[in-house]
């Protein structure tokens, strides 16, 4: 950061210039710094990543007090708050293609969720992905794929959400924006102990 006086001939000034520079006031005092554009990084890794802390940042709130209460362990021997034990064993799981938890450990214990089909309905930029739970209903959430090749192997990097289910078992996505392209997709279902269903039923939509 640069301190600068009458910058651009004027007492003060404010804003960028030449996609460059940018002019601001800190405390009273005129500087100038780079022009910097955030980054947003959308590799599937990192998209893949983010679908799953997003999830669980949101599923943590639903838990009952019981459950919360078996993280408090693995909290206290990392001096974190039951929270982060939550989110960062889950995720640590996530990278490994197993899905997460409500409870510590994950037991996986539980009949596996059936493969799921789907449907993918067009709209304008977005298409609307329903999933219909299987013979056994998962009970936690549902992992979303999305590929532009066919018959695509379901791994972690290729998940763009990760949903929690209704009371039948079912979930829905909306997956925006979206150029024009065919996109497949695919889910699995799983457990709130961890146990991770089968693959599904690949499915496809097209936006024109």
């Amino acid at each position: 950061m640069v301190k600068v006086s009458a910058p651009v001939l004027s007492l003060d000034a404010s804003g960028s210039i030449g996609g460059a520079m940018v002019f601001s006031k800190w405390k009273g005092r005129n500087y100038v710094r780079s022009l910097v554009i955030p980054a947003n990084p959308k590799s599937g890794g990192q998209v893949g990543v983010r679908a799953m802390f997003k999830y669980l940042a949101q599923f943590w709130a639903s838990l009952t007090a019981p459950n919360q209460a078996t993280w408090e362990s693995r909290a206290d021997d990392s001096v974190i708050s039951p929270f982060n034990a939550f989110m960062s064993y889950n995720q640590s799981r996530w990278r490994n293609f197993d899905t997460p938890s409500a409870e510590d450990p994950a037991a996986e214990i539980a009949t596996a969720p059936s493969l799921c089909t789907g449907v993918a309905t067009p709209g304008v930029r977005s298409m609307v992905v329903a999933i219909t739970h299987g013979a056994n209903a998962a009970d936690m959430g549902m992992c979303i794929f999305r590929s532009l090749t066919d018959t695509f192997a379901l791994t972690w990097d290729k998940c763009i959400a990760v949903v929690p289910v209704d009371g039948s078992g079912d979930a829905e996505f909306i997956d925006t924006p979206l150029v024009a392209d065919t996109y497949y997709y695919n889910s699995i279902g799983f457990m709130d102990d961890g146990t991770k269903g089968a693959d599904g039923t690949e499915f496809n939509g097209v936006i024109a």
